[in-house]
């Protein structure tokens, strides 16, 4: 499957939404889709790297995106039905969800997790990834072929030690996307995992400060599974976890 190539205009049509937007993956993401001819909703909390996104896209060519400024650790429910009336009101269906937004807290023995940094990687790894969800299925389900696609990692298949609340909220993840893809089995929407592996962005070198980056594969090198698990090639693929680093 990794020699899988999307065709130009695979996304042609489609809204996408992608969470954490601003960098790294989310961003590549972004690019990628709207390269493909899909209209973009970006989502982070920096509007200043939505921005530049945004400018990217256009000069481009693509189809002008949408920006959300949002902060995950401090939306409420109601931020997400509103974004959805929004997103339905001014598109009239959703195509894609692409949850990328996430925190990796502080690597530590268990002893020392702190209840603080317990709840803040949970409330934007897991719960707003949940809202955001719930939010957007009357939406998503208005598209005759729709993906959710979240983001998970090797430490929410098998835990690691020092990994603590991080592991835990993507072996939460994997949990959300397996109930979801069952509930909608059979209906235009689908709900699979990517499992992006070793790659080259912000929060892998806060993990790994002193690794040779020049080893890791960058966001541009996965994004041949965003493509396929986004476009209609995969409507057939559901509650998958599927890994972007196949050895």
């Amino acid at each position: 499957m990794q020699s899988y190539q999307a065709a130009n205009d695979a996304l042609k049509d489609k809204v996408i939404l992608v969470t954490g937007a601003g960098d790294g993956i989310g961003k590549e993401a972004a690019l990628t889709y709207a390269s493909h001819g899909a209209t973009l909703i970006l989502l982070g909390k920096t509007v200043s790297k939505l921005t530049a996104v945004y400018d990217e896209i256009i000069a481009a060519g693509g189809k002008e995106p949408a920006i959300i400024p949002l902060d995950l650790k401090g939306a409420t429910a109601k931020h997400y039905r509103d974004m959805a009336s929004t997103i339905q009101a001014e598109f009239g269906k959703l195509d894609g969800v692409l949850h990328n937004a996430g925190i990796l807290g502080v690597l530590s023995p268990f002893e020392h997790i702190d209840l603080p940094t317990w709840n803040d990687i949970m409330q934007v790894n897991v719960t707003a990834a949940m809202l955001i969800s719930q939010a957007l299925i009357p939406v998503l389900k208005r598209s005759e072929s729709a993906s959710i696609v979240f983001t998970s990692s090797g430490v929410g298949r098998k835990g690691r030690a020092f990994w603590g609340p991080y592991a835990v909220s993507k072996f939460a993840t994997e949990g959300l996307m397996q109930i979801m893809a069952d509930e909608f089995d059979n209906t235009t929407v689908r709900v699979n995992c990517i499992n992006p592996g070793a790659t080259r962005t912000k929060m892998r070198s806060r993990a790994y400060p002193g690794e040779d980056v020049s080893l890791l594969k960058t966001p541009a090198d996965l994004m041949w599974l965003y493509l396929y698990l986004m476009s209609d090639d995969s409507k057939d693929v559901n509650g998958q976890s599927l890994d972007a680093q196949i050895k």
